[in-house]
């Protein structure tokens, strides 16, 4: 009796799992630590060993692109169908820093498999969620008969993004013209838990700031001088306190022009999903929720955007009293960016804000970092439809929406190459990303190249059906 295409896709993953496997653990144990310059001969090492075994499976071009940090890699396997839609895969193969002392209970550089769980740095972040792609092409194949995939396929994994990415987009720019596609499939996101599968549909963008304030040349004695100077850690304080409204909102004029407002259906999808809130708040370590009033907890770190203060210092900080005017102090702010959200707009109105309210006889500098911007997939995107088919296949079962409240590189590929930006993961919060014990989910794992085999022939038929 002939296979369904399923079946036949299931079948192929399960004959070819240990081989699979074993190349992953083999790869997991190169410690690609970007962040760490005694572990670059490393990172170099994982990006030829990506590059080669994308070749093994199948791939015609496979390169090592340079940087003036750590390389990434870049695959091509065009479909051979003049028709067929172009889907470039986004990962990184470089790893937090891990070491046994940090509370490991093994090596975590020598994989190893307990129960249904693989424990190794990077297992889930994203070795694992890049590595489940060379499977599920393969699977693909087998199942359909090809010898090519059914899209022009192009993986571009970096080996910067645990080091906040640094030159990503500068490479996007330089090679925009080979990095070019219709959509862009990101792997290194998570679902919703082991029993509830999900699509992330949004991430949000970052925007940090330093603000220095400088009143004396140095510190002076608060009774000779206090009360007759202006004192920056006032100043300092005085800023944060007017951050926000009694509602929470951000009162920055301008903070919020532009931004996509959540819909009455968004709102609903987010309900759909099994929430606990006093479970989040153990998970969070904290005792009570805050936030912007008129929204829920979901909405506040998904689709809402965010002023947070990350750091305030000045004037003296050691045991007993010191009596003086402190000569300098500091605030460290982030914003995190909702769709809509310029981050060039926000800096302005931050800076303008900050001279508004800092009171004379202070002197301040403001130090803005390189921003991610936010993006956002619309829910009747067709690509869209096809990674929830493609996802709800292998799961046999519903698919829900998730957004996530974090920030990463996709908002550059999205903005270079004019393309979507879709997520397909497979972590799940249990997994630990950058925290002792990182583990993946083998079955997960295995669904993510089932998913990946559907998802290839699914996005051509939607394109080749497209008004």
């Amino acid at each position: 009796m002939s296979q369904t295409p399923d079946s036949a896709v299931r079948t192929y993953i399960e004959r070819h799992r240990a081989a699979f496997l074993d190349d992953l653990v083999e790869w997991l144990r190169i410690p690609s630590v970007s962040a760490q310059p005694d572990h670059a001969p490393d990172v170099r090492r994982s990006a030829d060993w990506l590059a080669a075994k994308l070749e093994e499976t199948g791939f015609p071009t496979a390169e090592v692109w340079q940087t003036p940090g750590a390389p990434a890699v870049f695959a091509e396997w065009p479909s051979g169908d003049p028709q067929a839609p172009t889907v470039l895969v986004y990962g990184h193969h470089d790893v937090q820093p891990a070491a046994r002392e940090d509370g490991w209970d093994s090596d975590p550089f020598e994989p190893v498999v307990r129960g249904k769980r693989l424990y190794a740095r990077g297992a889930a972040d994203d070795k694992g969620q890049v590595f489940f792609h060379t499977l599920g092409v393969r699977a693909h194949l087998a199942a359909t008969g090809r010898t090519a995939p059914a899209v022009n396929l192009k993986l571009l994994i970096e080996g910067e993004e645990e080091s906040s990415s640094p030159h990503f987009r500068a490479l996007v720019e330089e090679h925009a013209h080979r990095l070019a596609a219709d959509a862009v499939i990101v792997s290194d996101t998570g679902m919703w838990s082991e029993d509830t599968p999900t699509v992330c549909t949004g991430m949000r963008g970052l925007a940090e700031c330093e603000i220095r304030l400088y009143g004396p040349d140095q510190d002076i004695h608060s009774g000779s001088f206090g009360g007759a100077v202006p004192n920056p850690a006032t100043a300092a304080a005085r800023l944060v306190a007017a951050l926000h409204d009694e509602h929470a909102r951000v009162t920055v004029p301008g903070f919020y022009d532009g931004i996509v407002e959540l819909t009455d259906r968004d709102r609903e999808l987010f309900a759909e999903l099994p929430f606990d809130e006093e479970s989040w708040l153990r998970t969070a370590k904290s005792h009570a929720t805050h936030g912007e009033a008129g929204h829920t907890t979901l909405e506040r770190v998904w689709a809402r955007p965010t002023a947070e203060v990350n750091g305030i210092g000045g004037g003296y900080q050691g045991p007993g009293s010191k009596t003086i005017v402190p000569s300098s102090a500091f605030v460290k702010l982030s914003f995190r960016l909702v769709a809509g959200q310029d981050p060039d707009h926000v800096e302005k109105a931050v800076r303008a804000w900050a001279e508004e309210r800092v009171p004379a006889g202070i002197r301040h500098e403001i130090t803005f970092s390189p921003a991610t911007r936010p993006c956002l997939t619309p829910l009747d995107h067709p690509a869209l439809r096809s990674v929830v088919r493609a996802m709800g296949r292998a799961f046999e079962g519903p698919v829900r929406f998730t957004r996530e409240g974090g920030s990463g590189p996709a908002a550059d590929l999205q903005e270079v190459l004019d393309a979507p930006v879709l997520f397909l993961g497979i972590s799940v919060p249990s997994d630990g990303w950058h925290a002792p014990n990182e583990k993946v989910e083998l079955d997960l794992l295995l669904k993510g190249v089932e998913t990946t085999a559907y998802l290839w022939g699914d996005l051509a038929e939607t394109w080749r059906h497209a008004p």
